[in-house]
């Protein structure tokens, strides 16, 4: 693929996930800024916001710190990895071959990969619902999915072609339609944002009593975990475009403000619609309840907008997939991966919207489980790029004894050992889901550190501290560098 240009912009990405040549990566930071913003304008990000006042038992302006340090913190750590790509020129994972080996791997791709089929599951669910309450305003139909089964599943459909249409033409098209879609999507958002604030029940605002220190700390987990952390083991696979000249803290600066911005202000709007009313937590379709908030005339604008925002965050976690999907082996072009991963998301968005009885427990229990094995491949992966400024891009291709990352067996088994026993260490001190739908629950989730929603700084702290104590990615013999 040659350059991003505008000319290029019509061109299929034939390049699957190996390393892309110096010559071909002409990308810039502020790229990555529209990227990162367009994919977090959704409407996911006020249920977020409504989880700090309504289960949290914040004030909303400590929510608003929370959303801060939550989002801007865990994306400046996206941006962080995204060096990585800069480096290598390859997808996250791929990339984590040198790490924990080709076999070795396995295990994180394939989190990886359920990761974000199930973020695309979440995105599919809630925009099939917006599309289903649009067709109820405008044709008169049912807008319960289970009600009107066909027409849920044509709403599912609808959204999954438009995201691959996007996600199969790859990396150009991406990255310009992330941008110019931005300004059309969030200035409708700037529009139902702005009439939402005027349902907002001010006396409960003011009135509210701030919750401990404590609570602010498990808010900061739940948000981090629910933002930044899903992404960034995908980071690299925009970043493998830029330039080699490109500043690291332009690309940490790009990834934090372009998915701090719109998150902040999301999650704190959530945050103030939630005061005195827990009516979006307690939802099992969240654009319903959001729409009910709004008088009838905002009501075709705002689906517009949550349906905009979604595709737009969608876009790039079915991209991501397409290319975590390769990085486990399968041997099929790009764009056919990208299929296989939305016909995946179809069916778990079918299973959400006709058969499962709630949206709102499932999806904290998903990102609480999910935050815990990539937070541990994060801090494996951070301790590696403290010691590697390149990656061998053969030996990041050959998945058989020659390859230069074989290490033992094709494992690297102090990274895996280190990712293993991390995951192990947070999962002690999670639940996962809420107080009413517990899914799972550590032996030391009662502690203070587990009460408080720390499990994934345990797990941080184990995969760092252990992984660089056993040497980190100080040379093996016969390991690439």
């Amino acid at each position: 693929m040659s350059a991003i240009t505008e000319e290029s912009i019509g061109a299929l990405e034939t390049r699957g996930i190996e390393p892309v040549p110096e010559s071909e990566r002409q990308g810039n930071p502020l790229q990555l800024f529209w990227v990162w913003f367009a994919a977090n304008i959704s409407i996911l990000g006020l249920p977020l916001g409504a989880t700090l006042v309504t289960v949290g038992h914040m004030t909303v302006w400590q929510a608003v710190i929370v959303a801060v340090l939550g989002s801007v913190g865990s994306f400046a750590v996206v941006g962080v990895v995204s060096i990585a790509g800069r480096r290598g020129g390859a997808p996250g994972l791929t990339l984590s071959r040198a790490v924990f080996g080709v076999r070795g791997n396995i295990g994180p791709t394939a989190v990886s990969l359920i990761s974000r089929l199930g973020w695309e599951t979440v995105n599919t669910t809630t925009a099939a619902f917006a599309l289903l309450s649009l067709c109820a305003l405008l044709f008169g139909a049912d807008p319960a999915a289970k009600h009107s089964p066909v027409l849920t599943l044509v709403c599912i459909a609808v959204f999954v072609a438009f995201t691959v249409v996007v996600s199969g033409l790859g990396h150009a098209v991406l990255v310009a339609v992330q941008k110019w879609a931005t300004w059309v999507f969030g200035a409708l958002n700037i529009v139902v944002g702005v009439v939402l604030v005027t349902t907002v029940d001010w006396h409960a605002v003011a009135s509210a009593s701030p919750a401990p220190i404590g609570a602010m700390i498990a808010g900061v987990g739940t948000i981090a975990a629910g933002t930044g952390i899903g992404w960034a083991n995908a980071s690299a696979d925009m970043s493998r475009y830029q330039s080699p000249t490109a500043r690291a803290s332009s690309l940490v600066a790009s990834a934090a403000a372009g998915a701090g911005i719109p998150l902040v202000l999301l999650i704190s709007l959530g945050s103030l619609l939630s005061a005195g009313d827990s009516t979006l937590t307690d939802a099992s379709d969240p654009v319903a309840a959001i729409r009910g908030l709004l008088p009838a005339w905002m009501a075709v604008p705002y689906l517009l907008a949550a349906f905009g925002g979604l595709l737009l965050s969608n876009h790039l976690s079915v991209y991501s997939a397409g290319l975590t999907t390769l990085t486990l082996g399968i041997r099929i072009p790009r764009v056919y991966a990208v299929v296989v991963d939305v016909v995946v998301t179809f069916a778990g968005a079918g299973f959400f919207m006709l058969v499962a009885d709630g949206f709102y427990g499932p999806f904290i229990a998903f990102i609480s489980l999910l935050a815990v094995p990539i937070t541990a491949w994060v801090g494996v992966f951070l301790v590696d790029m403290a010691h590697r400024r390149s990656y061998d891009p053969v030996a990041l291709m050959d998945m058989n004894r020659t390859s230069g990352y074989w290490y033992r067996a094709g494992v690297e088994p102090r990274a895996l050992g280190s990712w293993a026993a991390a995951i192990v260490a947070g999962y002690l001190f999670t639940t996962a889901g809420t107080d009413k739908d517990v899914w799972f629950k550590g032996y030391f989730a009662n502690s203070w550190l587990g009460h408080n929603g720390l499990g994934w700084i345990v797990t941080f702290v184990v995969a760092t501290a252990l992984y660089a104590a056993l040497g980190g990615s100080r040379r093996s013999a016969g390991a690439a560098q």
